[in-house]
């Protein structure tokens, strides 16, 4: 049988004697007591130790009690920290208190008020546990084939993908950058009978137009200046399972009429072959573009589109998934905690409340890199608001229009770069177009402006 966590209460008072009494008076409430007469050193064991519970004295020589309670709570937001003070005063007590403070009690101390108080802390600490036990199993029964969700809109996801995994031969994923398409369709191959076979991933937006046809199906020896060996193409590669072929929106229409061909005719001829190979291959095709639209400007082909849009499964943005926001966030804080080997425990209310509020432009991939990046920043066993990025703490709003006038005008391109991107959900290529801009020269911006670019866009 394990025996149970016993909690660390930290006293920090200039005074011996009040530090005697409350040793005294705590020592048979299933506490370690440690104490500190200098705030300085107290704070050091704070940072040490990570007490659960901290009695602060707010009048001390040398370093003002409301200072340390400002970096006791900046440094661990989960902290229980009761403020004391032989001298009551409201405005002191309110500054307390918004400064993160739990509780504010006046020399003498009140023991049963603040055995009272303790144990109400005990308890809220073991509902704490067993909510991060049932948050575990939550995130644990959530999953389907790595996916994480209780959204009714990707539960209904999650029935068409059993349905059509085991017949399909060519599927068209939607959804905006960020929504997991990726993950789709590593969950088709594998329920799939082609899962022995191998799921071979080409980006078709990194094609470049003129290696188009020898990338996909291949190339014999000679066929052009550097082909020095005959090489076998991605449909060759996949061939017994899947090709997914990831922001086919992309593909120019010289590429779309030999893609067609090959889904047609199951069968590739190399560049420079006159042979044709038949392949057996499974074709899932990805795109954040609306290719019903491009079909009717002329610039995707009306044919692909009927061979791809055999079956189209669409995922929703996380704005209209938001009640799976907890669940995400709980599944990456794990994730990361053991990556990094940090011992983690959660968001604080704060951080929750402004993720709550956040647009997510970037969907479940932007969610995941903040997580990350906040799991590597954080030092205290909770997330705090100070973890995460400036654009979640200060986001843009309708109310900061006014606020432009005062903007850099750095500041100002990354708010309009940002919006656009919001508004064609994320796709590099719309978005360089209507900024007048080259994909390459946006790719370096979103770079330098440190928005997370390679995830936001890719």
């Amino acid at each position: 049988m394990s025996k149970p966590h016993i909690f660390k209460l930290l006293a920090i008072d200039d005074d011996p004697q009040t530090l005697t009494l409350i040793s005294d008076a705590l020592g048979d409430e299933g506490l370690e007591i440690l104490t500190a007469e200098n705030p300085e050193a107290g704070f050091e064991i704070f940072q040490q130790v990570r007490p659960r519970i901290v009695l602060l004295d707010l009048l001390m020589p040398g370093v003002s009690g409301m200072d340390v309670l400002k970096r006791i709570i900046g440094s661990d937001p989960g902290a229980n920290v009761i403020v004391i003070s032989g001298h009551y005063s409201a405005e002191s007590a309110m500054e307390a208190i918004q400064q993160g403070a739990c509780d504010y009690l006046t020399k003498p101390l009140d023991f049963q008020r603040l055995r009272h108080r303790i144990a109400s802390f005990l308890a809220e600490a073991e509902i704490r546990r067993r909510t991060l036990l049932l948050d575990q199993e939550l995130v644990r029964a959530c999953q389907f084939e790595g996916i994480v969700s209780r959204s009714p809109l990707m539960l209904d996801v999650f029935a068409r993908i059993r349905r059509v995994a085991p017949h399909f031969k060519t599927v068209l994923i939607n959804g905006a950058t960020g929504t997991g398409k990726e993950l789709v369709a590593r969950a088709l191959h594998r329920l799939s009978s082609a899962s022995p076979g191998r799921l071979v991933a080409c980006n078709c937006s990194a094609l470049v137009e003129s290696l188009v046809e020898s990338e996909l199906f291949g190339y014999v020896k000679g066929a052009f200046t550097g082909a020095i060996q005959d090489r076998a193409g991605l449909f060759e590669n996949a061939g017994g399972g899947v090709i997914f072929l990831d922001e086919i929106g992309d593909l120019s229409l010289g590429a779309q009429a030999k893609l067609l061909r090959v889904l047609q005719d199951h069968h590739v001829r190399r560049v420079g072959s006159s042979i044709s190979r038949s392949v057996d291959v499974r074709v899932i095709a990805a795109t954040n573009r609306d290719l019903r639209k491009m079909v009717r400007d002329g610039e995707f082909r009306e044919d692909l589109y009927y061979r791809l849009a055999v079956v189209e499964i669409t995922l929703p943005p996380l704005t209209n998934r938001r009640e799976d926001l907890p669940l995400l966030e709980r599944y990456f804080v794990e994730r990361f905690a053991t990556e990094y080997k940090k011992p983690i425990s959660g968001l604080s209310r704060r951080a929750q409340g402004l993720m709550a509020t956040y647009p997510w432009p970037g969907n479940i991939r932007e969610l995941e890199n903040v997580v990350g990046n906040a799991c590597m920043m954080v030092e205290g066993r909770f997330i705090d608001t100070n973890d995460l990025p400036e654009r979640l703490r200060t986001p843009f709003t309708g109310d900061s229009v006014l606020d432009e006038d005062l903007l850099s005008l750095d500041e100002v391109q990354k708010r309009h770069i940002m919006r656009v991107l919001s508004r064609v959900g994320g796709n590099r290529r719309r978005a360089a177009e209507i900024l007048g801009l080259g994909r390459a020269t946006i790719y370096q911006l979103l770079s330098r402006m440190k928005l997370e670019g390679k995830d936001a866009s890719a």
